[in-house]
């Protein structure tokens, strides 16, 4: 039975009392302090707690509907990073019977006679041949990203940056056309206007909002593939992706995502139209900080396109690391919906704090990117991105003044990460560079971890109280 109302106002009453006066952490090296915040983010807080926590309402059953009649459904994501790719109809686990997908670290597979490799060769046997084209347990870590990305096929690579250059080479031709935006990944926009420019391939770069320049672009010139960021980093803008997959399939382009930012739990951009879709698996995927990764995942033909180039490029992920993102993918949903959880609280807290200017994150009504993140995430990720009132070496007094977070680039981990982009990413960069990519100097990027939204509340508003 439900609790009262007056119950449950009781009961967020205590709460609140008792987290006013909650430590950062319990330990010597962490400094009490007290939240000063607005009541109506507590109020908005407990109550949707308190309102997961009631339980649902029970299913009406019509007269002649069985209760006992199962309805097809597709397993959840939160199932699906926990058994896709390890529960083989015959075979157990990569041709085991353990639980637990074993780390094939052989790099070389033998045939027991000539047609058995003229079987492997004309794919009447599945099998490997050497560790560079394939391997068990990469294997697995493949079958489960495309089950979560709802892909055909899934190739998983040494980098994030090693699965944008497959992709790259992959997809455009010698006098093909790629379209990117201003704000895609710095090194993929580098590789493509310094490198991709010496293969003769064209490449046009459009602000990720201006519909009307791609519009422009699409109708002027044969275009090859369209390249995005959604959310981007550092500012967590949102391109949407069915308008311009539908724009760009009139004309006969590819559309390629770099999702990294999202994670498959939050956004699957190949249900949307998309193409192909790009992860940096170090990040949310793997989310320990402690192994390299990429994946791109898409229909079986294009991503054949793809692992062609990525044997000549020699980008093969070890099956150590490959075991290491299987495990961190089981945990993914939980992992990300604290990231959420955690990170739309404090992008409200600090969109109403007096010394915070601007707060950078889709989840927030008055981001300009809402609307466009609505459509089509389930949650808006862990970064926040926001701006201080203060100036260069103010915000730094900031940055170093917290006490949970790393001061450290990528993000998607256990660990919060905070950094300067001015600092971290711009240091050296000519004033026209950081302005024309939206660099300030007070730009604090927050990857929020998974550590007590509390601890890391009072931790930021601490660290304000010293500038």
């Amino acid at each position: 039975m439900a609790p009262s109302t007056s119950h449950v106002k009781d009961s967020l009453q205590r709460q609140q009392s008792r987290l006013l006066h909650h430590p950062v952490l319990h330990s010597p090296k962490h400094k009490r302090v007290t939240a000063s915040f607005p009541p109506e983010l507590l109020q908005e807080y407990f109550l949707a707690a308190a309102g997961a926590a009631q339980p649902p309402e029970p299913k009406k059953v019509l007269q002649d509907e069985s209760p006992t009649t199962p309805v097809p459904r597709r397993a959840s994501d939160e199932t699906l990073a926990v058994h896709a790719g390890e529960k083989p109809a015959a075979g157990g686990t990569a041709g085991t019977d353990l639980i637990v997908t074993p780390i094939v670290s052989g790099t070389t597979h033998w045939f027991r006679n000539s047609e058995d490799l003229i079987a492997f060769k004309e794919g009447r046997r599945q099998s490997f041949e050497y560790g560079r084209y394939g391997n068990p347990t990469v294997k697995v870590l493949e079958e489960k990203i495309s089950a979560l990305e709802r892909a055909e096929a899934t190739l998983v690579t040494s980098s994030g940056m090693n699965a944008i250059v497959a992709t790259l080479l992959a997809l455009v031709p010698p006098g093909g056309h790629v379209v990117t935006t201003t704000d895609c990944y710095s090194e993929a926009r580098a590789f493509i206007r310094d490198r991709l420019s010496k293969m003769g391939i064209r490449s046009t770069f459009i602000d990720l909002d201006d519909m009307e320049s791609l519009k422009a672009v699409l109708d002027k010139d044969d275009v090859t593939l369209f390249y995005a960021d959604s959310p981007t980093n550092p500012l967590l803008k949102c391109v949407d992706i069915r308008q311009v997959a539908e724009l760009c399939h009139q004309k006969g382009a590819l559309v390629c995502i770099d999702s990294t930012l999202a994670s498959p739990i939050n956004q699957k951009p190949l249900t949307l139209g998309a193409d192909v879709v790009l992860h940096s698996a170090t990040k949310y995927m793997a989310g320990h900080h402690d192994v390299i990764a990429g994946c791109v995942s898409g229909s079986e033909a294009l991503i054949s396109k793809i692992r062609a180039w990525h044997h000549d490029l020699g980008g093969a992920i070890s099956p150590n690391a490959a075991y290491m993102i299987i495990r961190g993918l089981k945990t993914m949903a939980l992992r990300v919906e604290a990231h959420n959880r955690t990170a739309l609280l404090m992008a409200r807290l600090l969109e109403r704090h007096p010394k915070i200017e601007r707060v950078h994150y889709p989840g927030l009504e008055s981001s300009p990117w809402h609307h466009v993140a609505r459509k089509q995430m389930a949650g808006y990720g862990g970064v926040v991105s926001f701006e201080v009132k203060s100036d260069l070496h103010g915000t730094m007094k900031f940055v170093d003044a917290l006490e949970i977070p790393f001061i450290a680039t990528s993000l998607g981990g256990c660990e919060s990460l905070v950094q300067q982009p001015e600092v971290m990413s711009f240091w050296g960069q000519t004033d026209e560079e950081k302005t024309k990519n939206g660099i300030k100097d007070n730009l604090v990027r927050f990857s929020f971890g998974i550590e007590k939204f509390e601890d890391l509340r009072d931790d930021i508003l601490q660290a304000l109280e010293k500038i």
